[in-house]
């Protein structure tokens, strides 16, 4: 039985202060192989489906931010198991306290040189960097100096598998939350890499049967994002509901602004469970079409799309309705309500989920 029990919310603090996730956090995440929540069982993997993950992965974001925003990208990246060189996953997941940090961004460039790659580059936002024993990189692809390009005309991109200590990390993570995700950038010079670690993020290119590998990697992490963002608002929400009330002891609302307060409360817990509710559903008929059909149709996989997106606008109009009625708890810096409204206002910044379509 997969539990969230075990985590104490009292963690936060000192891993905010620390910039990364604590000693308790990271015992707790191997105890629970929740960096391995896509690895198969046969590499000591949890091999959960993605509706189980995503209801995991929102529990987590829902106790505390950071963890959550780290266990989810983490184990995205080790999704990419799918795809490896089955040497390779064998060598990488042999480790209980594996974990792969990633960017998205194509921040190098790969030189084939015979029987290697000759990488250089750096890559910005790998969530988990300071405890990860391995990093995805995105190169463009040359060989022997000179550029190839794809079918389209464009540059070709793999990505690779660089261990923990063949780059170098750099401090590059200063933004105002989600602090302890220590999410810093990464670079490597002139590093020669084997063949074998590089891969493809394509359907063509799955080394594995299971169904989770097969599910498109854009509904995959837009659904995954989204989750966090939600569990983040229903903490936030909570937060701020409970010091409203607080404060009512002391000031004695008057009956008018107290209904106010309760139709607001209450509208903004009703658009999100509905929102929740059509998301899940969503992902829910993609997974049936997945398992049943071995593929999802594309009416499917848009409806997951914008479901994701829609999710993430209501997070950011409820939160932006019932922030002010948090007062000045909000914007002390100590406190968990400052904490989780500024974990809220940098992860729902993430690119992906910007625009509602």
């Amino acid at each position: 039985m997969i539990s969230t029990e075990l985590i104490n919310t009292d963690w936060a603090p000192k891993a905010e202060k620390q910039g990364s996730l604590s000693t308790e956090m990271l015992d707790l995440i191997y105890q629970e192989k929740w960096f391995k929540l896509f690895v198969p069982t046969e590499f000591d993997g949890l091999g959960l489906t993605l509706p189980e993950a995503l209801l995991l992965e929102e529990k987590i974001a829902r106790l505390d931010s950071s963890m959550g925003w780290t266990v989810t990208l983490c184990a995205g990246a080790g999704w990419f198991v799918g795809f490896l060189d089955q040497e390779v996953s064998r060598e990488i997941f042999a480790d209980p306290k594996v974990c792969l940090a990633g960017s998205g961004f194509v921040g190098g460039k790969a030189n084939r040189q015979g029987d290697h790659y000759e990488i250089s580059g750096s890559w910005t936002y790998a969530s988990g960097a300071l405890h990860a024993t391995h990093f995805t990189a995105n190169c463009e692809m040359l060989e022997d100096g000179k550029a190839l390009w794809d079918d389209q005309g464009k540059p070709m991109i793999k990505a690779f598998i660089l261990k923990k200590e063949e780059v170098e990390i750099l401090d590059g993570w200063s933004y105002m939350g989600m602090i302890a995700t220590g999410s810093h950038a990464f670079k490597t010079e002139n590093l020669q890499v084997p063949l074998h670690r590089a891969f493809e993020i394509l359907p063509e290119k799955v080394t594995r049967t299971e169904s989770i590998y097969r599910y498109p990697f854009l509904q995959f992490a837009e659904a995954t994002l989204a989750v966090n963002i939600l569990g983040i608002t229903q903490h936030l929400q909570k937060l701020i509901s409970e010091t409203f009330w607080k404060r009512h002891e002391f000031r004695k609302y008057d009956q008018k602004h107290l209904n106010y307060f309760q139709k607001l409360e209450k509208s903004c817990a009703s658009k999100l469970e509905l929102a929740r509710m059509k998301f899940y559903g969503a992902v829910e008929i993609s997974w049936q079409e997945l398992e049943i059909h071995g593929k999802i149709s594309n009416k499917s996989l848009r409806s997951v799309s914008i479901s994701s997106r829609k999710l993430t606008q209501v997070c950011r109009e409820i939160n932006s309705k019932m922030h002010p009625f948090a007062g000045l708890e909000a914007a002390k810096t100590h406190t968990e309500l400052n904490r989780v409204w500024r974990d809220f206002n940098t992860v729902s910044q993430h690119a992906l989920l910007i625009f509602p379509f």
